[in-house]
């Protein structure tokens, strides 16, 4: 008898500390990881962050696994021009990505030589030191990197070549309740300027907000802890996201 209640004893405290944990997993925080290039210079592949879960409100992906036990959206606010979000992309609702949000319901936005137009003002930008890639192996290149006055934000962003695919553009119109996103990596960027591969992302898609970087690899796994030593970026650890 003893043991049969110390067994239930023990699964009552597993199971409340996961009932705690994903409800801080999905009202409060939530850690990520960056699978991609496409927020360089700003966010590498390897860096884990904390993406605040209040930011803008809930929806059902604000729930583990999407759990449609939220409808619409509560709580809900708007994005502000710069942050940068985490969203389920509207192409399967199921995919997370990190980008810079860039436009807001009603904007018109246009590309022209790499340059983004807002409402019909240009936002400016100009020629900064080369960001240094250190890819596998330790091998460096050099990329073109530019500093962007959105708004009120000074924004690093790279622009590798001239005339990329989507370096002009046709007129984006955002609709009501969407928003506009683009990847601080300009020319290897999957975001709303590819209408048929993610476009216009509905506002209940928003996951929240990315926050800080808690955490941050090189070229080796978060369980390869043998590899820790030589593979913890320290410089960018607790580093705001801006």
């Amino acid at each position: 008898m003893k043991n049969k209640n110390s067994f239930i004893n023990n699964f009552k405290s597993i199971a409340l500390a996961i009932f705690i944990a994903l409800l801080i997993r999905s009202f409060i925080a939530e850690p990520f990881n960056i699978p991609s290039s496409s927020m360089k210079p700003n966010l590498l592949v390897g860096d884990f962050i904390f993406v605040s879960k209040w930011s803008y409100g809930y929806s059902r992906h604000s729930l583990p696994f999407s759990i449609p036990l939220i409808p619409g959206k509560i709580f809900e606010k708007l994005p502000k021009r710069g942050d940068v979000a985490v969203f389920k992309t509207p192409y399967d609702n199921r995919t997370d990505y990190i980008k810079r949000v860039i436009g807001l319901p009603g904007d018109e936005i246009k590309i022209i030589n790499g340059q983004i137009l807002i409402n019909d003002e240009l936002i400016l930008r100009k020629k900064t030191n080369d960001f240094v890639d250190i890819g596998k192996n330790k091998k460096t290149k050099r990329l073109r990197k530019y500093r962007e006055y959105f708004y009120d934000k000074e924004i690093d962003v790279l622009d590798l070549m001239d005339n990329g695919i989507v370096d002009n553009t046709q007129l984006y119109e955002v609709p009501k309740k969407h928003f506009f996103v683009m990847g601080d990596n300009r020319d290897n960027s999957q975001d709303s300027r590819f209408l048929n591969k993610v476009g216009y992302v509905p506002v209940e898609n928003l996951v929240g907000k990315a926050q800080f970087i808690f955490f941050s690899l090189e070229n080796s796994r978060f369980f390869e802890i043998w590899k820790w030593p030589s593979s913890i970026r320290f410089e960018r650890l607790m580093n705001k996201i801006k």
